[in-house]
């Protein structure tokens, strides 16, 4: 079952389409530093949940770009996704079932935890 994209989430297989075409969004990894030491996405920049608050304002080059955030599951990055749309992020999206998804859907041989 494939889900469908909103205006709030996109799909593993949808990011990888988007990153095939050349239309990669910015990809910001929210996981603690371990477990990015574990699978991490190519070309994603890393700033841990916890962080995000006091360094929200890194990522100001891309508040008018499309902006996909990340975990292991998606839920932690579903918060972080809204953190920063309440922040005046305009093209937020959270990635959908999180590295998790990624490996299932995308890259069977990454490492799994």
């Amino acid at each position: 079952m494939d889900a469908k994209t909103t205006n709030l989430e996109i799909t593993a297989r949808e990011l990888k389409d988007r990153i095939d075409q050349g239309n990669a969004p910015f990809i910001l990894d929210i996981r603690e530093p371990a477990e990015v030491g574990i699978c991490a996405l190519n070309n994603g920049s890393h700033i841990p949940m916890q962080q995000l608050p006091e360094r929200f304002q890194e990522l100001n080059d891309y508040k008018d770009k499309d902006l996909v955030v990340y975990c292991h599951f998606g839920g932690r990055s579903a918060k972080c996704a809204e953190f920063l749309r309440a922040k005046g992020y305009k093209s937020v999206l959270n990635l959908t079932g999180g590295i998790s998804a990624w490996t299932d859907q995308v890259d069977p041989n990454m490492p799994r935890y």
